[in-house]
């Protein structure tokens, strides 16, 4: 497909784990009548993608994709994390080592299709091992709050670390304040990335690195083991993800205004 100056095809892979402590059977909530994983399928389609892949670890998100074009990979259940779910599905898929795949999380039913499409260009364009996404930070709460990933970068655009801390951290106005935002540039991180199928391999391969463990943020693990990261602004906003009752409620009613 060609998307602006891409013209390399890319593979958008989304992990489906049944299981979910705040949201059992997330995957198969409701939202408008269908099941969340097949709005995040849709969104996926919708950016062009030539493939488009779920590995699951249940039988049942399987049966609710049937009579799609979106195609079903059987994982094993005990995988740690998205990112391993994936390796195994490029697996099964035989994709190429070289081919573009974009990991779009499970719980992402509005993904913007220009986001899908501008973390998938900024691989191939950056020529780095990993892609992502980022917006800025828009309020204090925000910034200061663990649950919102923070991250900064270099001029090149690449990342030079992720944290879950204000970062960089404004010595002389927060020794101030920290209600309200000074002048300055924090970005929040945006939980897409894209890399190559044969870096995806590799990457699950790596042993957990401490700034990793420390942080609970798997990415950390690509800059501890040396390899580039390279983010983007997002042109188009998130919507807040699935994670808890409270946000299924909300996404049932961003659908009922016509997302």
């Amino acid at each position: 497909m060609t998307t602006g100056d891409m013209t390399t095809g890319f593979i958008v892979a989304i992990p489906a784990r049944y299981a979910a402590s705040r949201l059992p059977g997330k995957p198969l909530r409701l939202i408008g009548g269908d099941p969340l994983v097949l709005h995040v399928a849709r969104r996926a389609l919708a950016a062009g993608a030539d493939e488009v892949w779920v590995a699951t670890d249940d039988e049942r998100i399987r049966e609710a994709l049937h009579g799609t074009a979106v195609r079903v990979a059987m994982t094993r259940p005990t995988h740690a994390s998205g990112s391993d779910r994936l390796a195994e599905c490029a697996d099964i898929a035989g994709w190429p080592d070289d081919a573009v795949v974009v990991n779009l999380q499970g719980d992402e039913p509005f993904a913007p299709v220009a986001g899908i499409r501008t973390v998938a260009r900024t691989l191939v364009d950056s020529g780095a091992e990993m892609a992502t996404l980022a917006t800025p930070v828009e309020t204090a709460e925000a910034l200061f709050d663990p649950n919102t990933v923070k991250l900064v970068r270099a001029e090149s655009g690449d990342a030079l670390y992720f944290s879950r801390a204000p970062i960089p951290w404004h010595r002389d106005a927060f020794a101030r304040e920290r209600e309200t935002l000074p002048p300055g540039s924090w970005l929040r991180h945006i939980g897409i990335y894209a890399y190559r199928a044969g870096f995806l391999r590799r990457f699950t391969r790596l042993p957990p690195g401490q700034l990793e463990q420390i942080e609970s943020l798997e990415q950390l693990r690509v800059l501890e083991a040396g390899h580039r990261i390279a983010v983007a602004l997002t042109p188009e906003p998130f919507p807040p993800g699935v994670d808890t009752p409270e946000d299924l409620a909300r996404a049932e009613q961003h659908w009922a205004c016509g997302a």
